[in-house]
């Protein structure tokens, strides 16, 4: 068998609509964003991880079961050893035999300067990143390559293991590409199937019951901007706060997602009618339903940057918080590409920083290139 090298570009992601109750089985519209993790693999002597920018320069790990063992005890590389593990696990149940490597991983989902996260999605893009490499260096033939259905499938769940909550819409948006309508298979049902031991390649065959991901297309006419508020969002927590929030308040929280649903609604239909005043205004009503969320739950869903930068965006389109909100980065609809450069200065005066992120139409794409010469004998590499 030959064994070549592959070098596997994931984009991040931006949800756009539908925070929080898609954690509630609920539509949500996500966009891939051109900024990407990068994963190379390459012939070894044996299993080694890079990571350099967390310093992390030669990690070895073995195999013992259905475990992977690191040669150095990190958190950071909870992620990383469960698309590891899946990647293994789903291999040795297609009889493949496994080969060493050594796999290196880059981010491209950070600021360049000061290294803090944008919040794209890292730790989805990353176990997308890992099982794609990891599944494409173990085939023999082009044409047996992973398709993106098993990519993400297999990805949901390792991240799932790690995180142990979470609606795959990141997972989808790294392994799809473009803009995504997603609504989020049943946690649960997933969960009973890994606890009692269904083979990783049935439940890749399996239909997922609730799961839907349906590419769709922004209107012709619609600019897509996005600005940072250089503040670190904790997700985590603010989860927990909705979980609460849902428990103590069963009212308040059916009105939320039936509000939540109904402007989802609104964006995606906007979406198909190419309507880009339509898609303005259905941002506006997505980010009123957040607010008044984050009102009722005590969720400090717009921090006072957040609420500056939406104000900001509304007086040219509109402007919403991205994801479970707190900080990162907040995001605007225009009209007219021409007012983007008057909405940055207009950003750039409040202590916002713009950032020019485009939808990445690509999805998990695998590229390959030679290896090192001195491997080639090793792996009979070509």
């Amino acid at each position: 068998m030959t064994y070549s090298s592959y070098r596997v570009t994931v984009p991040g992601k931006l949800v756009i609509a539908g925070e929080y109750a898609v954690l509630e089985n609920q539509q949500a519209v996500v966009a891939a964003i051109d900024r990407y993790m990068t994963a190379t693999i390459e012939p070894n002597e044996r299993n080694v991880l890079s990571l350099p920018q967390l310093g992390l320069g030669q990690v070895s790990w073995d195999i013992s079961g259905k475990s992977v063992l690191f040669s150095l005890p990190d958190p950071r590389l909870r992620f990383i050893k469960n698309a590891i593990t899946i990647a293994y696990q789903y291999l040795q149940e297609q009889s493949v035999s496994i080969k060493p490597c050594h796999v290196t991983v880059k981010s491209g989902l950070a600021d360049r300067l000061t290294g803090r996260k944008y919040g794209l999605g890292s730790s989805a893009a990353v176990v997308v990143a890992v099982i794609s490499a990891i599944l494409r260096f173990h085939c023999e033939r082009e044409e047996e390559a992973p398709s993106l259905d098993q990519i993400f499938k297999l990805s949901a769940m390792a991240h799932l293991q790690a995180q142990k909550n979470g609606s795959g819409v990141d997972i989808a948006a790294s392994t799809y590409g473009g803009w995504l309508v997603y609504t989020p298979f049943n946690q649960n049902w997933l969960r009973n199937e890994l606890l009692h031991g269904t083979k990783l390649s049935q439940l890749i065959e399996k239909p997922w019951p609730n799961l839907s991901i349906i590419p769709i297309k922004a209107p012709l006419q619609l600019t897509f901007c996005v600005g940072w508020t250089k503040e670190a969002a904790s997700t985590a927590p603010m989860i927990n706060q909705f979980q609460a929030f849902r428990n103590r308040n069963r009212e308040a929280y059916s009105l939320f997602l039936k509000e939540s649903s109904q402007a989802v609604a609104r964006l995606i239909q906007s979406f198909e009618e190419n309507d880009c005043a339509a898609a303005i205004s259905s941002l506006t009503e997505n980010r009123k339903v957040l607010k008044q969320l984050g009102k009722a739950a005590a969720i400090s869903i717009e921090t006072t940057r957040l609420m500056d930068l939406c104000d900001t965006a509304e007086s040219f389109g509109s402007g919403k918080s991205s994801g479970a909100g707190g900080g990162d980065c907040g995001i605007a609809f225009l009209k007219e590409e021409a007012q983007m450069e008057e909405l940055n200065k207009a950003w750039r005066s409040i202590g916002v920083q713009p950032i020019d992120m485009r939808i990445s139409e690509m999805g998990a794409s695998v590229t390959e290139y030679d290896c090192e010469p001195s491997l080639k004998e090793y792996f009979v590499c070509v």
